[in-house]
């Protein structure tokens, strides 16, 4: 998930299942850190040099949802790279804009 705190990825892994927990992943731990006033009682972040996402941390899964229904809430701008820009700084709007060049490939080359 691409949002205007950071970017994640989400997933349930195995580990996961017995407490209904997600493992939400990050780039940066800044992104993480970030999250967390949104999921406060998220787990320690955790880097490991050994897993394809640097940083993670573990979530219940009601309170992984209420921080994305409260970042759905909170969203009162018109353009996505400007707000990225305001919040997080011109350099991670520059990222998130070679990422949005990358999947404009996807509506060119007609993938649907």
């Amino acid at each position: 998930m691409i949002t205007t705190i950071g970017f994640f990825s989400i997933v349930q892994k195995p580990w996961d299942k017995p407490n209904d927990t997600l493992t939400i992943r990050a780039r940066v731990s800044g992104d993480l850190e970030n999250l967390r006033a949104f999921v406060p009682e998220m787990g320690d972040i955790i880097a490991s040099d050994d897993s394809d996402y640097r940083y993670r941390a573990v979530a219940k899964r009601e309170s992984v949802m209420a921080a994305l229904a409260k970042l759905t809430a909170d969203i009162d701008y018109d353009n996505f790279k400007n707000e990225v820009a305001s919040r997080q700084g011109y350099e991670r709007a520059a990222v998130y804009g070679d990422v949005w060049d990358v999947l404009y490939g996807l509506q060119i080359d007609r993938f649907d």
